[in-house]
């Protein structure tokens, strides 16, 4: 009990840090300084998040090995968006590139089909295409396509690999 008193006087004591001392945890935490810009309200986030990980141990160890597998993308699994992260980056910035092997289990985890009821978002050229997954194929604005390659090749006009093009 003592000590969950002791947690909780220190999460109530990050809002009276300046920014520096944020900034400075920021970086300590994640290894460079906070970008350009963040506001002081996910700097003091970020701090609590860390003195709570720190002191009732963090994510799952299941969490923490699904997530490094790249198998679950954003914060809502109907709806998978391609973005700047991924195994090989992490906000934005490219990681240590991984052994061979391990490169070969993440690529054959990452390239399991979407499950049926997913909906897929990607933007081209100012438009926002949703394509729902469904036992048959993918529906685009009410057709069904065999294969992701075939809905992505009816939005640009020209060959791409739908996984890669959806960010799969």
């Amino acid at each position: 009990m003592r000590k969950r008193l002791d947690l909780d006087g220190e999460i109530a004591g990050v809002g009276d840090l300046t920014r520096d001392e944020l900034s400075a945890a920021w970086a300590r935490a994640y290894g460079c300084p906070p970008p350009k810009g963040v506001k002081r309200g996910l700097l003091e986030r970020s701090a609590t998040w860390h003195l709570q990980a720190k002191r009732l141990g963090g994510l799952p160890s299941t969490l923490k090995k699904t997530l490094g597998t790249g198998t679950t993308r954003g914060t809502n699994a109907n709806a998978i968006r391609p973005s700047n992260s991924g195994p090989d980056r992490q906000d934005g910035v490219p990681l240590a590139r991984p052994a061979l092997s391990d490169r070969a289990l993440k690529s054959s985890l990452r390239s399991l089909p979407p499950k049926v009821g997913s909906r897929l978002m990607r933007e081209w050229n100012g438009r926002m295409h949703i394509v729902e997954v469904v036992d048959d194929g993918f529906v685009l604005d009410g057709k069904t396509y065999g294969s992701l390659s075939a809905v992505a090749r009816r939005i640009t006009g020209a060959h791409w690999s739908g996984p890669r093009f959806f960010g799969l």
